[in-house]
């Protein structure tokens, strides 16, 4: 069983009563606003003050930028950053991130596709994962 911190720290969240997003959802403590231009997705993530993110899994290289806020960010390869409005940075594949919301943010990311369905899009952006520390605790229920 390959477990990492992120897995475990959605673990703790969920034994909390943090709920998981499936493909096309997000958490309740974020609104996603989806934009289309030709060729080009838009995927606006507002999130609450005082809330924990746990992104999913990118497959691309893609840019984001935070327009509005101010959060904690940690990642398996770029450990903790504190990143404030305004912000660019450059999403590896890969990476899953575990967000600390310390003011209202808005997070927004760009990926090219000629697709406007979100739930297909994210098919594409998204690595399906399923953390293995939730998969053994419905095991022992």
């Amino acid at each position: 069983m390959n477990v990492d911190r992120i897995d475990l720290a959605e673990a703790f969240l969920v034994h909390r009563g943090a709920k998981m997003a499936g493909l096309g959802e997000s958490p309740d403590c974020v609104r996603v606003v989806h934009r289309f231009t030709p060729g080009l997705y838009i995927r606006e993530c507002h999130m609450l003050a005082g809330h924990m993110v746990i992104s999913k899994i990118h497959k691309t290289e893609h840019p984001f930028v935070i327009s509005q806020g101010r959060c904690s960010v940690y990642s398996e390869n770029g450990g903790v950053e504190h990143l404030s409005a305004p912000h660019t940075g450059i999403t590896q594949p890969g990476t899953r991130r575990v967000i600390a919301v310390h003011e209202d943010t808005i997070w927004t990311t760009f990926h090219p596709t000629e697709k406007t369905d979100p739930v297909e899009i994210e098919r594409d952006i998204i690595e399906p994962h399923e953390n293995p520390v939730l998969a053994g605790l419905k095991e022992l229920t």
